[in-house]
């Protein structure tokens, strides 16, 4: 039989043991790391929480579950009912899946980590942020006023002033009375304080609202921000301006003759350019209307045209037709007065001209009275 003495120290032994083994395993695991997917949350946002352990003792811990729960961020996964041994320095990975009740700021759902064998638990906040801020979207290039027909290119800008990166970002015009090309653009991954551009060319055919909606995701959470861009009809300050000058007015047999000079004064080229003239005027061969092609911006060309009309009209317009780029039709109009011109002579159909009349009348008036004179003196 073994002393007594020698039967206590074995048993302190045995104690100290296993409450060594019991207390000093769970004191030895450590979270070493956690994340969330998106980095950032908005509100009702859905994503991924993980949540790393490590086991820094000699000796392997027995864990029996673990499980997350919180306010403003809540878990919408089950928890890990049995999770079993984990060796000395290994570590486990737990993935949570989760949902953003609350409003904006740093939420911290309790990370839980029960140990078997009555080895007590681990709590762990782990924080989640929120913020709502959105992708922002502005038009930095447009035309200074619209017109029906008319082509115009829009350039819009998409920043992104949130603290993580957006994915899948693009925009899309939306609304009617246009079309677009292209019907939308794509950007792609917008980083923190990045920004993008993108390039519509717009043809409006009534006054309407262009809509561009962003549509961009946050993990994956889609929203969506919309840039309103009114499409007022106006005049265009960079536009042909066809001007009529050195208008020189002479009678003509059976009317009048114009010629002049037509520049363009506008700082876009006028395309088809034809110059004739309107009613009360009537257009009459050689002239009636003259061709002048293409003028650039400052460019210069001579036009001549010819008409007649009745004898009480006092003026007539000139009126040139041009194009755009786009092929949209125009017209400009210059009254050119004809009252202090007198036309050559009338044309009747199937008459003799009346001034033609009076011009044989005097004539033979003339004759006559020379004859008569120089029979008196015979």
């Amino acid at each position: 039989m073994k002393p007594l003495y020698l039967v206590i120290i074995s048993l302190l032994c045995a104690v100290l043991a296993v409450a060594g083994t019991a207390s000093a395993g769970p004191a030895d695991i450590t979270v070493t790391s956690s994340a969330t997917d998106p980095p950032v949350l908005m509100k009702g946002d859905t994503g991924t929480l993980t949540v790393t352990i490590q086991n820094n003792g000699p000796d392997t811990v027995a864990i029996s579950s673990a499980r997350l729960y919180g306010s403003g961020v809540v878990p919408l996964s089950d928890s890990y009912a049995s999770v079993g041994e984990i060796g000395a320095g290994n570590s486990k990975t737990f993935t949570f899946t989760i949902r953003a009740d609350g409003g904006e700021g740093t939420f911290y759902p309790q990370f839980v980590l029960n140990f078997r064998d009555g080895g007590g638990s681990l709590r762990y906040p782990v924080p989640v942020q929120v913020e709502n801020t959105p992708l922002s979207a502005s038009v930095i290039g447009k035309p200074d006023a619209f017109s029906e027909g008319r082509t115009a290119e829009i350039t819009v800008r998409v920043g992104n002033p949130r603290p993580n990166a957006a994915s899948g970002v693009q925009v899309i015009p939306q609304g009617t009375g246009f079309s677009a090309t292209p019907t939308g653009g794509f950007i792609g991954a917008l980083a923190p304080d990045g920004s993008a551009t993108v390039l519509f060319n717009l043809t409006p055919t009534t006054e309407t609202d262009v809509a561009f909606q962003v549509i961009w995701r946050n993990g994956i959470n889609t929203h969506t921000t919309d840039l309103v861009l009114p499409i007022v009809f106006g005049e265009d300050k960079r536009q042909a301006d066809p001007v009529i000058t050195n208008v020189e007015v002479t009678p003509v047999a059976g009317g009048y003759r114009i010629v002049g000079d037509v520049m363009n004064a506008g700082l876009e080229s006028a395309r088809s350019v034809i110059v004739t003239p309107g009613a009360p005027a009537t257009p009459t061969d050689p002239f009636r209307v003259y061709v002048v092609g293409t003028l650039d911006p400052d460019d210069i060309s001579s036009f001549e045209v010819t008409f007649r009309a009745d004898a009480n009209v006092t003026e007539v317009p000139l009126v040139v037709e041009y194009r755009d780029d786009d092929g949209n039709r125009y017209t400009a109009t210059t009254m050119v007065g004809v009252g202090g011109v007198t036309a050559s002579f009338e044309e009747r159909d199937g008459d003799i001209p009346i001034v033609g009349i009076i011009i044989v009348v005097l004539v033979a008036l003339g004759i006559a009275g020379a004859i008569y004179y120089s029979w008196r003196r015979t």
